[in-house]
């Protein structure tokens, strides 16, 4: 495939996506006043999701035709864009009675299970083909397989699992199979499935150890980008419990990282320095953190102590003042004592190399005697770089022009 034809491919895949959330956003709006209609912010969330994977995807494919990544990537947001449509135009349907019964089902059938394909197609083939879109080595593809064969077993069993639709209960499954088979194939093929994540968790390990510098970089984005999205996903799942249309709304902007970050990891040939990226993230995270503990920490203390001498029980604005001063009094001590920590956790190869030249640079301030400051400097190189030989040349004074006259 040419590369003009994979741009054009890539791009009308875009354009599918934008033409079903489009779709689906007309179903919805003509459906707003029914009670069976989905959260707002759901069909927000599917249209982003969709866009950001056809867009990254078609970015890569226009750029490397052959790296399989873009076309799954692109494949995914037109998926996304196909449920979201299916899912609004089910709703319409129950809302209105208007179509076809049999479209109306289907559409709420493939609504019910195509979150799968989102799930499993970036945690499979991403970890198994990042960044060049090939396998490590012929000897993965048994896994390759496994992933195939295991998806496709899944599906089997959960698309047609008779009873009612997980999404729409009010619809039963119209392609629904009774059989102890397709529970057995089902049970099979997420076994199958999962084993391929871990499978493909680890031949990423193993490409990151025999890679080199650039495609080492490209690793630590793509770790960088899950890391934020199981952080986002877990952080989410939490404050839904009290909010759930925050916690919705962070789970989505954390799965937002994962095309976002493998497309800066795979398009761009100058990547930015992804050590700064992941050590600001570590420092500012865990700052934040540790405020909004102080804070509510400290409200919740100081309030519990006003009303026991005060007796009142209204909030008390002096405990929420106190609490924001002793915020604004520890964040820079915090951020260095935080900063300092994950340096000599994280980053200690580069926090030792950075502590020895600096005390280094005191002593060639004070150091007088030649012999010692050459093994001093001999030390340093030897700690700092860790080269196999170190030997240090020092070129003698050239006479002045009057002692070569006497």
């Amino acid at each position: 495939m040419s590369r003009r034809t994979a741009t054009w491919l890539a791009w009308s895949l875009v354009t599918i996506s934008v033409v079903l959330i489009v779709g689906g956003l007309s179903f919805a709006l003509m459906a707003r006043s029914s009670v069976t209609e989905r959260p707002y912010y759901g069909w927000v969330t599917l249209s982003v999701l969709a866009l950001a994977f056809s867009v990254v995807g078609a970015i890569i494919a226009s750029r490397q035709p052959r790296n399989a990544i873009g076309w799954i990537f692109g494949g995914v947001g037109v998926t996304i864009g196909f449920s979201s449509f299916a899912g609004d135009y089910a709703e319409f349907w129950l809302a209105s009675g208007f179509g076809r019964g049999v479209l109306g089902e289907t559409a709420a059938w493939f609504s019910s299970w195509s979150w799968t394909l989102l799930v499993y197609l970036p945690t499979s083939f991403l970890l198994l083909l990042f960044p060049d879109g090939r396998l490590p080595s012929p000897r993965w593809r048994p896994v390759a397989w496994c992933a195939v064969l295991g998806l496709i077993g899944f599906l089997a069993g959960y698309t047609l699992e008779p009873g009612p639709l997980e999404d729409f209960p009010r619809i039963m499954n119209p392609y629904g199979v009774d059989s102890l088979i397709l529970e057995a194939v089902a049970v099979a093929g997420a076994i199958l499935a999962s084993a391929s994540m871990v499978a493909s968790a680890i031949s990423l390990i193993v490409r990151m150890r025999r890679a080199g510098r650039a495609q080492h970089q490209q690793i630590k984005w793509l770790a960088y980008g899950g890391a934020l999205a199981v952080g986002a996903v877990f952080v989410g799942g939490v404050i839904s419990v009290w909010i759930g249309e925050v916690g919705y709304a962070l789970t989505s902007i954390g799965l937002l990282g994962v095309p976002i970050f493998t497309g800066v990891a795979i398009a761009r040939y100058r990547l930015y320095d992804i050590d700064i990226v992941i050590n600001r993230t570590l420092v500012y995270g865990a700052l934040t953190a540790a405020l909004v503990a102080v804070y509510f920490g400290g409200v919740a203390t100081l309030q519990a102590l006003f009303r026991a001498l005060s007796g009142q029980e209204q909030q008390s604005q002096l405990a929420i003042v106190v609490s924001t001063l002793a915020i604004a009094a520890l964040f820079d001590p915090l951020r260095r004592r935080i900063q300092s920590f994950i340096d000599r956790r994280f980053y200690r190869r580069k926090y030792d190399a950075r502590k020895t030249l600096e005390i280094f640079s005191v002593t060639l301030r004070d150091e007088t005697d030649l012999d010692a400051l050459n093994a001093e400097l001999e030390g340093v190189v030897r700690e700092t770089m860790q080269p196999a030989y170190v030997s240090l040349w020092l070129r003698p004074d050239k006479a002045s022009k009057g002692q070569l006259t006497e």
